[in-house]
């Protein structure tokens, strides 16, 4: 296993439990416990953890995964709600998409459709299949390269961990657009608040293309599902349609449903 590897494994094992103990996840990456420290120290050194004696812990009480760390986890079911999503898009439609590991997998369901037999090609005459307005540079650079796509890419400052630009650039762009779906990613669906991100910057920006859009899809995994984070983005009222996967907990579907939201687990 390379240290990018173990670094990649060590995170997503940090995310899940808060804390990680250098014998256990020794253990867990059949490495030595040497290795795990040597790999713990030097995450600490670029600020992605806290080191404890015998361990590390996550910063604060709500920990932020880097993007490059998290692409793997729920790969699976996060192209399963891509591609469902894809299918909520017509021909033409003028889509926003926020940052984030499953909106790019919507970004990229959405290249192979619009690129596909069913779908017209761009001309000068007859104009894109899709206009994609999006504040994450990732997803921007993906899709840069489509003829059938046309891309608007926000202004503002970017953030390391998640790619996307956030601050009164982005801001006075989305003010200026108007959008037929927002296509959110989130980091906690909660009954009774709403959705939630980690970063209130972030926040902000989600809740302003969900207030420029005439419909809200949320696309979420369901490790998602009844979480909380820091920062609230809007209350399910502004939501159309919810798509996660096939592991939603009934209750919590009954409960969205109950709220006026068309829920989809594929």
């Amino acid at each position: 296993m390379s240290k990018h590897e173990r670094w990649s494994k060590l995170l997503e094992l940090l995310a899940e439990e808060g804390r990680l103990d250098v014998e256990e996840a020794a253990t867990t990456l059949e490495v030595s416990p040497a290795t795990i420290r040597r790999d713990l120290d030097e995450l600490a050194e670029q600020q992605m953890l806290v080191r404890t004696r015998g361990g590390a812990i996550a910063h604060g009480v709500s920990y932020e995964l880097p993007l490059r760390y998290k692409s793997s986890r729920h790969a699976s079911e996060k192209q399963r709600i891509a591609a469902a999503v894809a299918e909520l898009i017509g021909e033409g439609e003028v889509v926003g998409l926020n940052g984030g590991t499953t909106t790019t997998e919507v970004a990229r369901a959405l290249a192979l459709r619009t690129g596909g037999s069913g779908r017209r090609e761009s001309s000068e005459t007859s104009g894109p299949a899709l206009t994609v307005v999006t504040n994450a540079l990732n997803i921007a650079g993906e899709l840069a390269v489509r003829p059938q796509i046309k891309i608007v890419v926000t202004g503002g400052v970017a953030r390391p961990q998640t790619y996307e630009l956030v601050g009164p650039l982005t801001v006075g762009v989305l003010n200026e657009v108007v959008l037929d779906v927002a296509v959110l990613g989130v980091d906690g669906v909660d009954p009774q608040l709403g959705l939630m991100t980690h970063q209130e910057d972030e926040a902000s920006i989600s809740r302003l293309f969900a207030e420029r859009a005439r419909r809200v899809v949320v696309v979420t995994d369901s490790s998602k599902m009844g979480k909380r984070a820091f920062a609230r983005i809007c209350g399910l009222d502004r939501i159309d349609v919810l798509v996660t996967d096939s592991a939603l907990p009934s209750d919590m579907a009954a409960r969205l449903t109950e709220a006026g939201i068309k829920v989809m687990a594929v």
